[in-house]
């Protein structure tokens, strides 16, 4: 399991990435625009810079939402290998088996 600060961290950000998602896109627009004036564009990219590191969505990070592992993430599943292997050997997930050797 996962310190719940961690967690509760990711929470945050993803917070902030969907509060600030449309300014961002408006500001990038503007930024990588060739028609408008340099000046403008220019300006375009302070107010990015302004905005909060984590409101930019390559921050987040994957987690499985039973045990909060960032690594060894299944994004179909939204589960670690660990508790997909406990899932599985528990029978909860149809089609797999549980598998030995």
């Amino acid at each position: 399991m996962a310190k719940k600060s961690m967690i509760a961290r990711e929470v945050k950000r993803q917070k902030l990435v969907e509060k600030y998602a449309a300014k961002r896109a408006e500001l990038k627009e503007i930024a990588t625009d060739e028609n408008r004036p340099m000046e403008e564009r220019f300006k375009a990219r302070l107010k990015l810079a302004k905005l909060p590191r984590n409101s930019s969505a390559t921050r987040l990070h994957n987690r499985c939402q039973l045990t909060g592992r960032p690594h060894a993430y299944y994004r179909k599943l939204k589960v670690s290998r660990i508790a997909l292997r406990e899932l599985g050997s528990n029978g909860q997930i149809p089609g797999m088996v549980k598998s030995s050797w």
